[in-house]
């Protein structure tokens, strides 16, 4: 079990709702844990860190925007010279920006794009090198089921999602024999403070299409997110799982 002991795993989007429902699921094993975010304030993020601290972790926060390569490759660049390595990546940041795409402006398509996969590919791309000097490693990247079957008001959210299903595949086929398993987990309507802020009416529509009839938790994400970069998923790589209560299947 040593291969998944004393890992430094860095997680984007941290701060709050999966990403900090992944950051705890780490602590379990002790992992060193560095979050970046891109909040407002450093409030989350403080609280997440004062949370993990309490429980005993080793944890650090970066403010970093995930769409600026400059941005990333210099906390990246921070994170090698305090920890040495990186073993895990959680590409978790994401941001939406809704609307019919006969009203959905340049700024806004560009924005969610560049957070939302543009951010996956600086995060990757920094970490990959060391991942395969290293020969092992583990990416999750943070899809959702709307890239997989669309939704009305999120052209661009949808295809920032569905390039990273490709992405994940592409990219694990690159590395799959430099012992780094690289996959994509696809949530489906969890209960987290982006979903908090949609109308209880579309929330109720939202329901009729889940065949468990309730939202999922941020920690039923972060279960399988762990899943995957743990021992019992040792031959998995280049996967989509979804976790949707039976929304897709």
């Amino acid at each position: 079990m040593e291969e998944y002991s004393n890992r430094v795993a860095v997680i984007t989007g941290g701060s709050k709702g999966i990403g900090r429902a992944i950051a705890f699921k780490f602590a379990e094993e002790k992992a060193d844990i560095v979050i970046f975010h891109y909040d407002p304030d450093n409030s989350a993020s403080e609280q997440t860190l004062k949370m993990l601290k309490e429980i005993g972790v080793n944890v650090r926060s970066f403010k970093v925007d995930v769409s600026n390569k400059e941005e990333v490759d210099s906390a990246f660049n921070e994170v090698f010279s305090e920890f040495k390595r990186i073993d895990v990546l959680i590409n978790n940041a994401g941001i939406t920006k809704d609307t019919l795409l006969v009203r959905m402006n340049e700024k806004d398509w560009d924005m969610v794009l560049d957070i939302n996969l543009k951010g996956v590919y600086n995060c990757t791309h920094a970490v990959l090198r060391n991942m395969i000097k290293q020969k092992r490693g583990w990416i999750v990247n943070i899809s959702s089921v709307v890239g997989q079957i669309g939704n009305v008001g999120q052209a661009n959210y949808a295809a920032s999602k569905a390039g990273i299903m490709g992405f994940t595949k592409s990219v694990a086929k690159e590395v799959a024999m430099r012992g780094i398993k690289v996959n994509a987990v696809a949530p489906g309507f969890i209960d987290t403070e982006m979903t908090a802020k949609i109308p209880e009416k579309v929330k109720d529509e939202f329901l009729k299409q889940i065949p468990m009839g309730r939202l999922g938790t941020p920690e039923e994400v972060a279960e399988v997110v762990y899943w995957l970069c743990s021992k019992s998923a040792s031959y998995v790589t280049g996967q989509v799982i979804h976790v949707n209560g039976g929304m897709y299947m």
